[in-house]
C-alpha cells in the first residue's frame, strides 16, 4: 500500500512538471529568428524575488563565464540556445512534430548546425567559450566552442523518432573519428590551418576519444536496429507525447517548498506543501477568521507532504506556516498563495515571506 502511495505521489509531481515545463524553458520574444518567436531557450533565468536570482544581473540575462578577455560574458537569454529540448523527444515527453518542437529545430539550425565535409554537425550553443581558440591555440580558460559528433548523434536519434532516415548522420559520426575509429569531443568547424594541424570537420584538440560519443554512437545504432529511440520510455510516451485535446488528465496541483516557493495556483486545484522533515501545517484561507490543520503524510525519500485542496469557485489567499514535529519547532515565518480563476500567470513568481 505505502508503494502504491508512492508511485501516485511521484506520479503527480510528474504531472505537475510536465505542466510546467514550456512556461519554464521557452521564450515568447525569440530574436533568433525572424518569424520564429516561440522557442525553448538554453537557460529561464530566474526573475527577481525567485529562488536562485541573479541579483547582480538585469532581469533576462544570464553569464557566461567562459568567454575571453575582451569579450562579452552578460547576454540576453532569449538569445542562447541549444540542443537540450531533443531529450524531450527522446524519452517520450514530446512528440516529434510537435509545433514548439519544429520551431526550435528551425531556430537552432540556424544557429548552431555546422555543414562539414563529412557531414552535419552542431555547437552546443550559441557564445559557448569551451574549445580550441579562434587562432587554433588550445583552450586555457577560454576559446571557442566548436561542433560535436555527440550531437549528431543526438540529432539523428530525434530524426528517428520522427520516422526519418539516418543513415546520413551515422556516416558523419563515423568520418568525424580517428584513423582509429576514436571518437572527438569536438572537430574543427572553421577553415583549414594546417600549421596547427586542424582541418575542417576533423578532430579539433578536444578529448579524443570521448567515451560518451562513442556510446551515443553505439545506442543509435542499436536504435536503428530496433526501429525504435533505444532511450524511449513507453509510460512517459503514452501519458505525455499525445495531443492536449486527447489527454485523459490534466494537472491542477501546484507544489510548494520552502526551497522553492510558489505564490499562485488556480481555483479548483491542490496546494502540495512537501518537506522532508515531517510537518503540520496550520492554514487559512478568510484572513485567519478561521484556522486548519493538517498533517503530512511520509511517503518515503522522497520525505513528507500535506494537501490543501481549493474549491473552484474559491478566491482571495491561502496563508500558512509550519510545525516540525520531531524537531519541534516552528518555521517562524508565514507564506501566501494567491488563487486564480482560470489559467496561472505565464511564470512562476517566488512569495515573498510575511513576517
Amino acid at each position: 500500500m505505502a508503494h502504491r502511495s508512492l508511485l501516485h505521489s511521484l506520479s503527480q509531481y510528474a504531472d505537475w512538471l510536465e505542466s510546467h515545463l514550456d512556461e519554464w524553458t521557452t521564450t515568447k520574444d525569440g530574436t533568433l529568428h525572424a518569424d520564429i518567436k516561440y522557442h525553448y531557450m538554453r537557460v529561464r533565468p530566474p526573475a527577481e524575488g525567485e529562488p536562485f536570482h541573479n541579483a547582480p544581473f538585469p532581469p533576462g540575462r544570464i553569464y557566461i563565464a567562459n568567454r575571453g578577455p575582451g569579450e562579452q560574458y552578460e547576454f540576453d537569454a532569449r538569445e542562447v540556445v541549444d540542443g537540450g529540448f531533443l531529450e524531450l523527444v527522446r524519452y517520450g515527453v514530446r512528440r516529434p512534430d510537435d509545433p514548439l518542437i519544429l520551431n526550435t529545430l528551425k531556430v537552432i539550425d540556424g544557429v548552431l548546425k555546422i555543414e562539414t565535409p563529412y557531414g552535419p554537425c552542431w555547437r552546443r550553443y550559441n557564445h559557448d567559450g569551451y574549445g580550441q581558440r579562434k587562432d587554433g591555440g588550445p583552450f586555457i580558460h577560454f576559446g571557442q566552442g566548436r561542433a560535436w559528433p555527440i550531437l549528431t548523434g543526438e540529432r539523428a536519434h530525434y530524426e528517428l523518432a520522427a520516422g526519418h532516415d539516418v543513415t546520413p548522420y551515422i556516416t558523419a559520426m563515423e568520418r568525424f573519428s580517428s584513423f582509429g575509429g576514436m571518437m572527438p569531443e569536438q572537430i574543427w568547424d572553421f577553415a583549414d590551418m594546417p600549421q596547427e594541424g586542424l582541418y575542417f570537420g576533423r578532430s579539433a584538440g578536444s578529448a579524443q576519444p570521448l567515451v560518451w560519443a562513442h556510446a551515443e554512437y553505439i545506442k543509435l545504432l542499436r536504435s536503428v536496429a530496433d526501429g525504435k529511440v533505444f532511450d524511449r520510455i513507453s509510460v512517459v510516451e503514452k501519458r505525455y507525447a499525445v495531443p492536449r485535446e486527447k489527454r485523459t488528465f490534466q494537472s491542477r496541483m501546484e507544489i510548494f517548498q520552502t526551497g522553492r516557493p510558489i505564490s499562485d495556483m488556480v481555483q479548483g486545484g491542490t496546494l502540495r506543501i512537501i518537506d522532508q522533515q515531517r510537518f503540520r501545517v496550520i492554514w487559512t484561507d478568510d484572513s485567519w477568521a478561521t484556522k486548519n490543520t493538517l498533517e503530512s503524510r511520509v511517503v518515503g525519500k522522497p520525505g513528507s507532504f500535506a494537501d490543501i485542496q481549493t474549491s473552484w469557485d474559491q478566491t482571495g489567499s491561502i496563508e500558512f506556516t509550519l510545525f516540525y514535529i520531531e524537531e519541534n519547532r516552528w518555521l517562524g515565518r508565514n507564506y501566501e498563495v494567491t488563487v486564480h480563476e482560470g489559467a496561472l500567470p505565464q511564470s512562476p513568481v517566488a512569495v515573498k515571506p510575511k513576517s
